[in-house]
């Protein structure tokens, strides 16, 4: 008898983070609707694919009902969305001077703030900045987390509170 070794947990709900993050750069790069781009990612893009993984644009374990509900936000917020991270930039910084990558992660990160109490906002910014030392360096990491820091204090102030 063969012995069965438990699958090692994945974590669906980062993997769900990161191909929105994607979604959202393919989306503003190639000018396809985010709701296209979504269709292409569920399709040929998450879940497993023999032993190919991130390294070919691929997201063995997304949580999919997460990732689209990400990336439908911020298409159906966007304007709300990027405002709120407007508002967090120095006056002489554009949304639009921002990095490609960091603004998508950005927008995915406030969409999902802007859902309130699940998942707690610490969650939230603790997944987005695992993501963002994944695709940037430290300095790009660290603005991150304060804009999303800034967001998620105004967003969910009661999570914040001192008892």
């Amino acid at each position: 008898m063969t012995e069965r070794r438990p699958k090692p947990a994945g974590r669906p709900r980062t993997g769900a983070r990161v191909a929105a993050v994607q979604a959202l750069f393919q989306s503003e790069q190639t000018g396809e609707s985010p709701e296209a781009v979504m269709d292409q990612f569920v399709r040929h893009r998450l879940g497993p694919m023999e032993d190919r993984g991130f390294e070919d644009g691929r997201v063995t374990d997304a949580h999919v009902p997460l990732f689209t509900a990400v990336v439908r936000a911020v298409a159906r917020d966007g304007d709300r969305v990027d405002a709120l991270i407007r508002d967090r930039l120095a006056r002489d910084w554009t949304l639009e001077r921002l990095d490609p990558v960091l603004r998508a992660l950005l927008r995915a990160a406030a969409a999902e703030l802007l859902t309130p109490k699940d998942p707690p906002a610490r969650v939230v910014i603790n997944e987005y900045l695992d993501i963002a030392r994944g695709f940037m360096d430290e300095q790009a990491a660290r603005f991150a987390n304060g804009v999303l820091d800034a967001l998620a204090h105004e967003l969910r102030p009661a999570e914040f509170k001192v008892v």
